[in-house]
């Protein structure tokens, strides 16, 4: 990994098959849906979704998707607004290279640049899930669930992420 040449890039017609191709480890699977299901998420959610590729030099090496302001569960606090880490997907060949932990700085970046304080991540829990990863980049549970996915917050104005 290039840190010179690594950057978050949108999601375009030039780089959208690469993008697209991006497939995470099979037991992974079932943790991360599908970058296509994203895009099309993006798609529908255009005003709060804002999806990239981690590209290292020429190379799609991941996909990320952050939040922007969406009311977290508005019929019990309409007030309550968050931002945050939406999706990311590594390619099984490019993990354990740093590219995730950059995609999640680099989220954290743009939020803190948005005015965002905190940032949120939710993630399926079990033996097998990033619950680690997130927690090593400075996230802390914040005791909900978000469906059936754990929900983790980075202050944004203390953290190493």
């Amino acid at each position: 990994m290039s840190t010179s040449a690594l950057r978050l890039e949108p999601v375009t017609a030039d780089n959208f098959d690469a993008v697209c191709a991006i497939s995470v480890r099979p037991d992974q699977q079932h943790l991360v849906s599908p970058v296509v299901k994203s895009l099309a998420e993006a798609y529908v959610h255009g005003e709060t979704a804002w999806p990239r590729a981690i590209v290292d030099g020429d190379e799609v090496v991941g996909f990320v998707m952050a939040f922007f302001d969406i009311a977290w569960n508005p019929a019990k606090d309409p007030a309550d607004v968050r931002s945050g880490l939406w999706r990311l997907n590594v390619r099984a060949d490019a993990q354990a290279k740093g590219y995730g932990r950059f995609a999640v700085r680099a989220v954290a970046a743009e939020l803190r640049e948005r005015g965002a304080a905190r940032a949120y991540v939710t993630w399926h829990p079990g033996a097998d899930g990033p619950e680690p990863f997130y927690l090593g980049l400075g996230f802390r549970l914040t005791g909900e669930l978000s469906g059936d996915q754990t929900v983790g917050v980075l202050d944004l104005a203390a953290d190493g992420a």
